[in-house]
């Protein structure tokens, strides 16, 4: 009885270790509405600008977690994935966890309507020369700027 109760702990600190210890994966989206606008959410928790994006769930693929967080965040419907603009792995890149963000551009289209209002504060379309750079969240300024510069990153 032991031994089985030993073992079930150890496969307990196993899955709790590759949960809690292993980064999670989200991605974070340049939605670009027909005029040429890009979309920026502004968040609850520290009142900065961010791209709209969120955490994959369990099942979903990069595609279908683009199309969710941007209806949640924004209400906008996703019309067409433009290009891969970079995978951000660095381990302080997120103040809240260590996660690997997939970053996106795309072509949105539609009415702006904020769903998830626990976490967006505002909802807003800039031109790509008067985007807020100084009052970005997390690592967005880096993601904006290899946006707008063409580049595609591994970092």
């Amino acid at each position: 009885m032991l031994t089985r109760i030993k073992g079930w702990w150890q496969f307990g600190q196993t899955v709790l270790g590759i949960i809690f210890r292993h980064p999670v994966t989200g991605v974070s989206v340049v939605p670009i509405l027909p005029d040429g606008t890009i979309i920026l959410v502004r968040r609850k928790d520290n009142g900065k600008w961010a791209l709209p994006g969120g955490m994959v769930d369990w099942g979903e693929d990069i595609p279908t977690t683009v199309r969710r967080e941007l209806i949640e965040e924004t209400g906008l419907e996703l019309i067409r994935l433009r290009r891969l603009v970079g995978v951000y792995s660095a381990g302080d890149r997120d103040p809240r966890l260590h996660s690997i963000c997939v970053l996106v551009a795309a072509e949105v289209d539609g009415k702006i309507d904020i769903r998830d209002t626990r976490e967006i504060a505002e909802v807003r379309a800039f031109e790509p020369a008067a985007l807020p750079m100084d009052r970005l969240s997390h690592d967005y300024e880096r993601q904006i700027r290899d946006y707008l510069n063409g580049r595609t990153t591994i970092a």
